[in-house]
């Protein structure tokens, strides 16, 4: 291996995955799961009554970026920062600031409400029996099965 090549390789896991998750050629589907399993892996160091109302966003270099649903709540995040940062350094990550954004729009949206069917009309009643009867009578239509 040439000079060029050892000096352009990432070294070590960090570099690794900012090559892998930087420039046009990144694959937000990979992006967005590792983000997921980071967010699974930085939960249990929030504090337990934040953890409701805060949700892991993103990382932005050297920063950890969290949504929280109201001021109240990104005051506690921020004061639970270096715990958070120690768990980031344990992945693996070398992050230095926890940055906390208010959210506009609800963190965990609501399921949507169930579907209530719609009624059958006379017709499609008629033309459902008709073809369970054709279904009942054999496919020679001679009544037997």
């Amino acid at each position: 291996m040439s000079k060029s090549e050892r000096s352009t390789r990432p070294a070590g896991p960090q570099k690794a995955l900012d090559a892998l998750f930087a420039g046009s050629t990144a694959d937000p589907l990979r992006r967005a799961l590792w983000l997921d399993a980071l967010e699974q892996r930085l939960r249990p160091h929030l504090p337990p009554s934040v953890a409701a109302h805060a949700r892991f966003a993103n990382v932005e270099g050297a920063r950890l970026v969290f949504l929280v649903d109201s001021p109240v709540w990104r005051a506690r995040l921020r004061l639970a920062s270096a715990e958070l940062l120690d768990a980031a350094r344990v992945v693996g990550l070398q992050c230095d600031e926890v940055v906390v954004k208010t959210a506009t729009s609800p963190l965990w949206p609501d399921p949507p409400a169930p579907r209530r069917p719609i009624p059958l009309s006379a017709a499609t009643r008629e033309a459902l029996a008709a073809a369970l009867a054709s279904l009942e009578e054999g496919p020679a239509g001679d009544g037997q099965s």
